[in-house]
Parts: structure tokens; C-alpha cells; sequence
């Protein structure tokens, strides 16, 4: 596939579960219980695929689009910060909603904190690559720099994409799609 149109599909997954995302905080905003394992699945996945393959690759990418366009070194070093601050407050996110999960008391606004500042800062990062880095990738990278840029992170395939993920992934991907609703967490005790 064309780099740029894999990295676009990654991005669309990205921001279809930062949607899902959403409507499980604002679930728990209007005083319901969201559903922890959806939200913990979610998390999981925006940190184990995109932060350890995704990101890396944008990394290298971006150090090379840098040299070919120097205009946009700005804009592509905040983006590499954005993804520590990302992998950061997914991180925190992810250990608040572990809590929630095992029933222990955590206030809901400390969650909702989390996951905003994680849904804000991933979709501007987003929104930025789309319209500010990929049009000139498109243009300025060579084959050779987007297979350095492949060749930075580990050979793996995207767990959303393929028809041999885990029944975990494949839920995932059935909801980000619209076919079926997230199922209930188990879990019922509402945080305070």
C-alpha cells in the first residue's frame, strides 16, 4: 500500500476509536458507568500498536521530512513531543481505568481529566499530520526514506486490520465499524 494512504487508514482507525472513546466518557460525564473493558481495549491498542509501531515510524519519517523540508521542522518537532504526551497521559488513563475496573474508588473527574486531555491532544495531533505533514510527505519523501521509516519499528501487523486478530481486536473492529454495540463491562460500581 502507499505510505501515506496506510498512515491516512491508520489515522481514520485512530480517530474512530478516540470517537468510541468519547462516547464512553461522556457516558460516565452523565453519571452512567462506561464500559471499562471497551475503554481498557481501546487504550491498549492506541498504546501497544500505535505507540510502539505507528509512532516510531512517524518518528523516522518526520526526521527525514525535515531535511527535504525544513519549513515544517517546527510542526514535526512538536509532533514528536505530542508523542511522548500522548504515550504519557494514555498511560495514566489506561492505570485510572484499571482502578475503576477492580472496583476501587476513583473520582470520575479525575477520569474524565485523563481522557480528554488523551482525546484533545491525539485528535489535534491528528488533525495536524493530516493537513499540515502528509500532503508534503506525499510529495517530498522518497521510497527509500518511507522503507527507513518501515524498517524503525518492529514488522507487525495492525491488529484492527486483519482477519486473524484476537477475538478482543475483531469486537474492536465490528464496533468502530457500527455493526454490532459495545457489550456491558461487568462491571457496575459507579466511581465518585
Amino acid at each position: 500500500m502507499n505510505p501515506v494512504m496506510a498512515w491516512h487508514e491508520e489515522h481514520a482507525y485512530f480517530s474512530r476509536l478516540l470517537q468510541v472513546l468519547q462516547e464512553e466518557v461522556d457516558r460516565l460525564y452523565a453519571g452512567g458507568t462506561p464500559n471499562y473493558d471497551l475503554v481498557l481495549d481501546i487504550v491498549f491498542y492506541l498504546r501497544d500498536y500505535s505507540d510502539q509501531v505507528h509512532h516510531p515510524r512517524e518518528d523516522e519519517a518526520f526526521k527525514r521530512l525535515a531535511r527535504r523540508s525544513p519549513e515544517l521542522r517546527p510542526i514535526l518537532v512538536r509532533l514528536q513531543q505530542e508523542h511522548r504526551v500522548i504515550a504519557q497521559s494514555g498511560d495514566r488513563l489506561r492505570e485510572l481505568v484499571e482502578e475503576a475496573a477492580s472496583d476501587a474508588v476513583v473520582p470520575r473527574a479525575d477520569i474524565e481529566a485523563a481522557a480528554w486531555t488523551y482525546i484533545v491532544y491525539y485528535r489535534n495531533h491528528i488533525a495536524t499530520e493530516e493537513m499540515e505533514v502528509l500532503p508534503v510527505a506525499a510529495r517530498s519523501l522518497t521510497e527509500e526514506d518511507w522503507q527507513a521509516a518501515r524498517d524503525v519499528a518492529p514488522p507487525k501487523a495492525n491488529p484492527l486490520a486483519g482477519e486473524d486478530a484476537d477475538d478482543r481486536f475483531r469486537r474492536l473492529r465490528r464496533r468502530i465499524a457500527g455493526e454490532t454495540p459495545a457489550p456491558r463491562s461487568a462491571s457496575t460500581t459507579p466511581t465518585h
